[in-house]
């Protein structure tokens, strides 16, 4: 049996078209009812605005536009909606039209490295692939804010298959993340169509899906998408939980049914000031989230995108956040931190040192606790002379996948990984009547 909160049911309600709760957990009756003024949002979580409150609101959603789910919504503390963390990324703040002398609309220079439409090309190896400018909530913190929310921007197929076709004649692209906007804002068969066209390519051996939907409308996480997701395997998903209140039953439910579907989730985190920048709430946040299968991946520094200085911590902050992480909970709880770098210098880590100083044959270091250590080093280490030459390296170079060795007749007997005892030939009578038995 379905059980939703009283919270839900009264937003439910109000929405007024077909009442009640029974669509509420249709994604696309969703989309359908996202709060997008700000009369609505008074109306549905019952709190009043001042005109003067109102009037600078509406100055600020004329340059970056509101969008929540009624999901999202109802995880918002009326009581305390002004400091509470799901009011503060879904609702607009006069704040961000602040902008300061450092903010840029574009601080990473994504446009200035697309050599091809919707294809941010930065890493060797890999490419941003954007497939839609659209979302189901738009993230106060977002830093594409000059895209999201433009639907004169949002690509067509034919600029899909341009960028398509920038993959397919770059032979280095081996990774493909698909980014946005939202890519689960796509039909389950357009999704299916451009991830079929990417794992059609040769080079592509990994493809990964940037989405907020667990976060913000787990009911977009279908039983029937999922099925789709893993006809393309292998494929990552990561997600964007940034405050453990988010972490709801019904994003537990979304990140099971893909966890079980055998994809591999990971979670980047914004350090976001006032919101999450505190030691307890990012420990208690990556805790939940690996309790849940998902792999803390990154913990952002906030860029520098116009609109978000309100939002911006000191670097030493998240250093602190750092050493609250690193030795005091699981190795793979602990997410790096990095600043994305202005003008497209990409992500750069920046961690604690513990490395404190070393010798010839000596290093010293500091653990989490502040005690202090050495380790000593080899001796009589030789490195093996390198010629840079890969294509006929005789040394250590091996990269080919082992195949498995199966052991065939008498040598079976004879080795120490295969547990046969005895060879019986197929046509031995006294196994044939074992077998008629």
């Amino acid at each position: 049996m379905t059980i939703y909160t009283k919270k839900q049911q009264t937003i439910a309600e109000k929405i007024g078209k077909n009442p009640g709760i029974s669509n509420w957990k249709d994604w696309k009756w969703q989309l359908a009812h996202s709060i997008n003024d700000i009369g609505t949002f008074e109306r549905l979580i019952g709190v009043s605005f001042t005109d003067v409150e109102k009037t600078s609101i509406q100055e600020t959603i004329a340059k970056f536009p509101l969008s929540i789910t009624p999901y999202y919504l109802s995880l918002i503390d009326r009581a305390n909606y002004a400091t509470d963390p799901i009011f503060r990324q879904s609702f607009p703040s006069p704040q961000e039209l602040r902008v300061t002398s450092c903010d840029h609309t574009d601080p990473l220079d994504e446009d200035a490295d697309s050599p091809a439409p919707g294809i941010t090309h930065r890493y060797p190896d890999r490419v941003l692939f954007h497939i839609s400018n659209t979302c189901s909530m738009y993230c106060r913190h977002c830093t594409r804010k000059r895209k999201v929310g433009d639907r004169d921007s949002i690509p067509g197929r034919e600029e899909i298959a341009k960028g398509l076709d920038y993959i397919r004649g770059t032979p280095v692209v081996r990774d493909v993340l698909l980014s946005g906007g939202d890519p689960l804002m796509l039909s389950d068969d357009y999704l299916d169509w451009i991830l079929g066209e990417l794992r059609a390519i040769p080079h592509v051996q990994v493809i990964r899906i940037g989405s907020r939907m667990p976060v913000v409308l787990p009911y977009r996480i279908t039983d029937r998408l999922v099925s789709v997701l893993k006809k393309h395997h292998p494929l990552w998903l990561n997600t964007h939980f940034n405050h453990p209140r988010e972490i709801t039953s019904s994003a537990r439910e979304a990140l099971t049914r893909l966890a079980d579907a055998g994809i591999p989730l990971g979670n980047q985190t914004v350090l976001l000031a006032g919101l999450n920048d505190c030691p307890m709430i990012i420990k208690t946040l990556v805790q939940r989230l690996v309790e849940n299968r998902v792999r803390p991946y990154y913990l952002y520094q906030c860029d520098l995108s116009e609109g978000l200085s309100h939002f911006r911590t000191p670097v030493g902050k998240g250093m602190e956040i750092m050493e609250s992480l690193i030795g005091h909970t699981s190795g793979f709880a602990v997410p790096t931190y990095v600043i994305d770098a202005p003008g497209g210098g990409g992500k750069i880590p920046v961690m604690p040192n513990y490395l404190i100083t070393l010798a010839t044959n000596k290093v010293v270091l500091r653990n989490y606790e502040g005690v202090i250590t050495t380790y000593q080093e080899p001796d009589n280490y030789e490195p093996v002379f390198c010629d840079r030459n890969c294509s006929d390296c005789k040394l250590e170079l091996s990269l080919e996948g082992t195949e498995e060795y199966a052991a065939i007749g008498i040598e079976r007997l004879l080795s120490d990984f295969d547990d046969a005892i005895s060879l019986t030939p197929e046509d031995n009578d006294r196994m044939k009547r074992r077998n008629h038995e």
